[in-house]
């Protein structure tokens, strides 16, 4: 077998979809990952002062999450779209390759705005240890960074929507 058959049987279509399902799983949960322990450590330093912000830093640090549900979403549905928990649908390598590039949009804008949202959101929580009152304009300025990945989502599955497979 030579160096090129090799790589025929690796990169099929189906292969290549799946590739961009793991993408936009892996780029936007890495960036959710780190955007949470971001704010988890801020939040730490808050509550080892005063226990009782808990309820108020908790939604802080969970907004930079939702980046990564959003790429699982996306990869649930390129699975479901290529038929690979049901029956599997033939693709090409092009049909593959347009499932990576439709991951692409949630898979870099949600890496870099969870990351962003996590600066906000790590703000927000100094913000609440000085004035507790204001957690609403914390958390309204940290979920306004969320826009861009909800942008980015919808772009990822309206293509894997009207993607033409089989």
């Amino acid at each position: 077998m030579t160096f090129i058959d090799f790589l025929s049987t690796l990169l099929t279509g189906q292969n290549l979809a799946l590739l961009g399902a793991a993408v936009a799983v892996f780029v936007a949960g890495m960036g959710s990952a780190k955007g949470v322990g971001m704010v988890g450590e801020a939040a730490a330093g808050l509550l080892t002062e005063d226990p009782s912000k808990f309820g108020k830093v908790l939604i802080l640090q969970a907004l930079p999450g939702t980046q990564g549900i959003y790429g699982l979403i996306t990869a649930f549905l390129i699975v479901f779209k290529i038929g690979i928990l049901g029956d599997p649908v033939e693709l090409t390598v092009a049909q593959g390759t347009y499932f990576i590039m439709a991951a692409l949009p949630i898979a870099v804008v949600g890496y870099f705005s969870a990351i962003k949202q996590a600066r906000v959101a790590v703000s927000g929580v100094n913000l609440v240890a000085k004035r507790p009152d204001e957690v609403g304009k914390a958390i309204t300025s940290a979920a306004l960074v969320e826009t861009y990945a909800i942008f980015a989502v919808l772009v990822s599955l309206l293509l894997v929507l009207f993607a033409q497979v089989g």
